[in-house]
């Protein structure tokens, strides 16, 4: 039996635990602020059903084979509190969250050689639900993680071997970083305008978005990744292809009134951009409009 504690069920570690949950050679833990009884999670796939152990204390928490990290980049010492509990002499600690920094926001908190960045790409969005027993998700499309080649990856890979959540390992980890980060710095598109995915149809704004994408490309080059210029045009056609009424994360927690991961999806970019004195004033635009909104 394998044990895991997720950190954050939000709508990505929620829909992370739901798949998880179906395979009973897995005993999953939920750490969260609110409790809930039951995870419903709407997916490409069908429905998915689960009703983890739900601990909502750190005294509550005990050692696991598995820390799985998928709150919000800027909640990174609110999830490090349930370290103290859940990690044990032989725990390893997955970090599911947006951005390139995954290593360097939690090596204050854990041993770095426990650590192991995850790029997670699964669309989806917490839903209202009538009964506050209830946690609901929908799962828009399919659920993609990369890791890093090596025995960590790879055990991390087999924890999903009977689910629909696809995981690569990838030797070049840091473009797969970086390609997501290309992708999610044009969501602060959406949350600026508090408009879905069909604002990539509107011109003006899709020739935005190409250009902020080509700033983090010139920026994630100069830190090693390997990213072609045809990436923007594939994010856009993306864009253009999903769901005209998709939200994402930035959006989502942007009308919620919760703060925002500015800093992890496009002041990022800006800070490394100074680093390598590479000019990211549409990124740094969109950093400052955000910031001013909330």
């Amino acid at each position: 039996m394998t044990t895991l504690a997720i950190v954050g069920p939000g709508a990505v570690g929620g829909t992370v635990a739901a798949w998880l949950a179906q395979d009973a050679r897995r005993e999953i833990v939920v750490a969260v602020r609110s409790p809930f009884s039951r995870l419903e999670v709407e997916t490409p796939a069908g429905a998915l059903s689960a009703t983890p152990r739900v601990i909502t204390d750190p005294s509550q928490a005990a050692a696991v084979d598995w820390v799985l990290v998928a709150t919000k980049a800027y909640d990174t010492a609110g999830a490090a509190r349930w370290f103290g509990g859940l990690v044990g002499g032989h725990t390893r600690v997955a970090i599911l969250q947006n951005g390139v920094e995954h290593i360097e926001r939690f090596a204050p908190y854990v041993d770095v050689s426990r650590i192991l960045p995850v790029m997670v790409d699964c669309p989806a969005e917490r839903v209202t639900s009538q009964d506050p027993s209830v946690r609901r998700i929908r799962q828009r499309g399919p659920a993609k993680m990369a890791v890093p080649s090596g025995p960590a990856g790879a055990d991390f890979a087999a924890l999903f071997a009977n689910t629909q959540v696809h995981v690569a390992q990838d030797a070049d980890f840091r473009s797969q970083l970086w390609r997501k980060l290309c992708l999610n710095s044009v969501g602060a598109f959406s949350a600026v305008l508090l408009r879905p995915a069909i604002i990539a149809h509107h011109a003006g704004v899709a020739e935005l978005m190409h250009a902020v994408i080509r700033e983090a490309i010139a920026v994630g080059r100069a830190e090693g990744a390997q990213l072609d210029d045809a990436l923007a045009d594939r994010i856009i056609e993306g864009y253009r292809n999903a769901p005209p009424d998709s939200i994402n994360s930035l959006h989502a927690d942007r009308l919620a009134g919760r703060p925002m991961e500015i800093d992890a999806r496009n002041g990022v970019i800006v800070r490394l951009g100074k680093r390598h004195a590479i000019p990211t004033p549409l990124n740094a635009m969109l950093v400052a409009l955000l910031e001013a909104a909330t």
